[in-house]
């Protein structure tokens, strides 16, 4: 009998938010009342495709035990200096838990818009993909090349994406292009990972609730996605 897909949740969040210019780490900060850790970490709780969630954190974080509920997920402290090195350190830990087939699902931290809707959207869309899948928004804006802050070429927008998070993997796919990267800063997001070893994951349609909180205003935009009813988004 052939086993049902189990798919995980895997949340890098040892980084210090060094551009949002705030005294704790952002995904700590508070939007609409409530750490924009806990939002990411509630979405995943909200989906039952999830069977379980990790998280990432410095082996000294402060703040993780006052934020992560006491059901449903499990901190890891074994975060590293880089993103890449956060998520390569969680795959490690995991080896005992997951199996090589199981589908891991990495999001950002600082993406408080996720849903239980694009959850499922992206499960569903990448299907068994051997690339896997991620979210990701088709770019409508016109792209400008700039030099010495001077427009000097329109970039062809077609076929350009923006990826989001989650981006899902199968765990022994993930742990392999993860282990084959030697550059860190090379390595934006687990996709180019992925990519670097020949494969071509697969493009869902996210949504711009997802958004990424790096800059103070964006915590403002954050909020007002959050503050109305979510889409419906399958």
């Amino acid at each position: 009998m052939t086993q049902a897909p189990r798919y995980f949740a895997l949340i890098p969040a040892a980084g210090v938010g060094a551009r949002m210019g705030a005294t704790s780490p952002k995904q700590y900060l508070k939007i609409g009342g409530k750490p924009m850790l806990r939002h990411t970490l509630d979405a995943f709780l909200s989906s039952e495709l999830i069977a379980h969630t990790f998280v990432v954190v410095s082996p000294d974080d402060p703040y993780i035990d006052t934020v992560a509920p006491n059901h449903g997920v499990t901190i890891l402290r074994c975060g590293g200096a880089s993103r890449m090195e956060s998520v390569r350190n969680g795959l490690a830990v995991l080896a005992s838990t997951l199996a090589p087939t199981d589908w891991v699902l990495v999001h950002d931290a600082a993406r408080p818009g996720l849903t239980a809707g694009l959850i499922e959207k992206l499960i569903t869309g990448t299907g068994d993909h051997p690339g896997g899948g991620l979210l990701a928004l088709p770019v409508v804006d016109t792209v400008k090349r700039c030099i010495d802050g001077e427009a000097c070429g329109t970039v062809p927008r077609s076929g350009l994406w923006l990826a989001q998070t989650p981006q899902m993997f199968r765990y022994a796919l993930l742990r392999d292009a993860l282990a084959a990267a030697t550059d860190p800063e090379s390595i934006t997001d687990d996709a180019s990972a992925v990519e670097a070893l020949g494969l071509s994951p697969k493009l869902v349609e996210g949504h711009p609730r997802n958004l990424k909180v790096t800059l103070p205003d964006d915590i403002r935009i954050a909020e007002m996605y959050l503050a109305v009813s979510q889409p419906e988004l399958v």
